[in-house]
């Protein structure tokens, strides 16, 4: 009789969290034919498909949602027990910096560091958030141990070469409204819903990527620029206008503001991706672990 594995829970796991078979093998360094028998065995041993094919990927179906929902649960908890395990071994203890884009630092890097502090109390971490240009030399010079950057869509090819990439969260961009705004009710919203709003942008210096309107509406009308999150939501939460976020910054969204999806058949999304120099530190990899716990929780809650 067909049994689950933690190898397959884990499969499966990326698969639903990536949305496709490729992006799932690349993510965990497998071929796509080892990604497509550990689902099989999983499916074997569920006793139903998982996944729905499609030529645009693929979509849990009701077996692979409850799987899925547990897997996390298993999965961080595995993770958890080697943590704490690995405080009973070696006691990490000393220094770790980790930076982070200002939007990864508001909720997700700030959750996993406390995931580790509790199994490794005497281990002190310094979190620096800037731009991902200044984030990348700062990691490459040795001045920070971990970064969390985002690529995708509309963002730079940034050069990663020599650097351990670790992909934590194929993540959606919302759009941040008030609570008394006309959309603020809705489940999903559509682009052309969109064309008529005001936009509050991100502003930043030469280089630096920054959120503006809806990626792929024509002609927004931007009334505000700010450069902190803080004041960009602000404004929103006033009514002033709306924002674009990432959907990992929803749990840090402050009173007044709400996030609604956008249904765009034009967007391919980003994701959200953790660096580390080739040979990372055992205290590197401790981080890296629990940014990949914390990022699928956030994604499950979302």
């Amino acid at each position: 009789m067909a049994e689950f594995t933690i190898t397959g829970l884990r499969v499966v796991h990326q698969v639903a969290t990536t949305g496709s078979f490729t992006r799932a093998a690349e993510a965990l360094g497998y071929t796509q034919s080892a990604v497509s028998r550990q689902v099989a065995a999983t499916e074997a041993a569920a006793g139903a498909p998982l996944f729905h094919r499609g030529g645009r990927g693929v979509a849990l179906t009701p077996a692979g949602a409850v799987l899925v929902r547990r897997a996390t649960e298993i999965l961080a908890d595995l993770a958890s027990t080697e943590l704490e395990l690995a405080g009973l071994r070696d006691r990490l203890a000393g220094r770790l910096t980790v930076g982070a884009y200002p939007t990864a630092a508001m909720a997700l890097v700030p959750r996993a560091m406390a995931e580790v502090v509790s199994g490794h109390p005497g281990l002190a971490i310094v979190l620096e958030d800037a731009s991902t240009p200044a984030l990348l030399r700062r990691v490459r010079a040795g001045r920070l141990d971990v970064v969390v950057i985002g690529v995708g869509q509309g963002l730079p090819e940034y050069d990663l070469d020599e650097l351990r990439q670790t992909t934590l969260l194929h993540g959606h961009l919302l759009v941040a409204v008030a609570d008394t705004h006309r959309l603020a009710e809705r489940t999903a919203v559509t682009v052309p819903e969109l064309a008529r709003e005001h936009w509050i942008a991100g502003e930043g210096a030469p280089g630096e990527p920054q959120f503006g309107a809806w990626p792929t509406l024509a002609n927004p009308r931007i009334v505000s620029t700010a450069r902190s999150w803080s004041t960009r939501l602000g404004l929103v939460a006033a009514g002033m206008g709306i924002t674009v976020v990432p959907e990992l910054a929803r749990p840090a969204l402050p009173a007044g503001v709400r996030a609604v999806p956008i249904t765009d058949s034009h967007w391919a999304g980003r994701a959200t991706i953790a660096l580390t120099p080739p040979r990372p530190s055992a205290q590197a990899q401790v981080m890296v672990t629990a940014l990949r716990n914390q990022a699928a929780r956030l994604h499950h809650a979302g």
